[in-house]
């Protein structure tokens, strides 16, 4: 399929070893809030990333279950200690910017930098190669599409940063739903595994991750993840926040439907990852790409 003006050429299938994703950032960094809450007040307000991340790193444990972290490197930088802490327990460290902003509110200068910066502190905090990359607000759409070939110039080695749904901020809609090959410039090729989606009366619905996890029951999450094995038989992306793990945290002003959207159901998360770690198996990124290599 053509949706960019690349070339997408669907990758072999493997056995359904899911894929368990979390981007790590503070409450107060989401999209959602953005227009209300200026970056130069960051470091003045109550810090909740710390507690709610090791939440979810002693829920994987008790899971016996290895992610991906996707960090924020502002994060990063005031907190390494939990990155380190992080790949010491076995997870994969990769990179979901330094600044949180999205990729097409950005020049290529300025995202080529920033993702420069966040890289840097994320390889020095964990001693890891950082070969991931997550877009904040899942920001690579038709008008960023430039920003893969950064990546791949930079030595990134995947991408999970284009929902195939249609949504007031981030989207392709007409993206390939399962994992696939980006043609980028000079001929490299980066793989882009997708968030999970299904396919229902000619449209795709998000489903098992972030807050259609929250929001929508759990046997719609629970009947996705069955279809998406029986359709594809490929891992299905699934991602959250530590945000969602912390119903306590301060509550912000902003729209109505920013605050419903970013409030629903945190009572819940943690119950609903919890069946899923159950249920089913998870892996990080980085062992799909081990498997390619071998």
């Amino acid at each position: 399929m053509l949706y960019c003006g690349r070339n997408a050429a669907p990758m072999e299938k493997s056995q359904p070893v899911h894929i368990m994703s979390i981007d790590v950032e503070e409450y107060f960094q989401v999209e959602a809030f953005a227009a209300q809450i200026s970056r130069d007040t960051w470091s003045e307000r109550p810090s909740r990333v710390v507690e709610s991340t090791r939440r979810a790193l002693d829920l994987f444990e008790r899971h016996r279950t290895q992610a991906t972290f996707f960090f924020v490197g502002w994060v990063a930088r005031k907190y390494p200690q939990l990155v380190r802490e992080a790949a010491a327990r076995g997870h994969e460290v990769a990179c979901h910017s330094y600044w949180h902003r999205t990729v097409y509110s950005l020049s290529p200068e300025e995202f080529r930098t920033d993702l420069r910066e966040a890289k840097d502190v994320l390889e020095q905090a964990s001693g890891q190669t950082v070969l991931g990359f997550r877009a904040p607000s899942w920001s690579i759409t038709r008008e960023s599409i430039w920003a893969l070939d950064i990546l791949v110039e930079e030595g990134f080695r995947y991408d999970s940063s284009i929902f195939p749904i249609v949504h007031d901020l981030y989207g392709i809609p007409n993206a390939q739903r399962r994992r696939y090959l980006h043609t980028c410039a000079g001929g490299l090729q980066l793989p882009e595994f997708p968030p999970a989606t299904v396919r229902m009366l000619g449209t795709n619905f998000p489903a098992a991750g972030g807050g259609y996890l929250r929001i929508f029951p759990l046997w719609y999450n629970l009947w996705a993840f069955r279809k998406l094995e029986r359709e594809f038989g490929e891992p299905v992306v699934v991602y959250f926040h530590p945000w969602e793990l912390d119903p306590s945290q301060p509550r912000l002003a902003g729209k109505l439907k920013s605050r419903l959207r970013h409030y629903t159901g945190l009572n819940r998360m943690e119950g609903k990852l919890s069946r899923l770690l159950t249920e089913f198996r998870f892996q990080p990124f980085r062992n799909l790409l081990m498997t390619a290599a071998d």
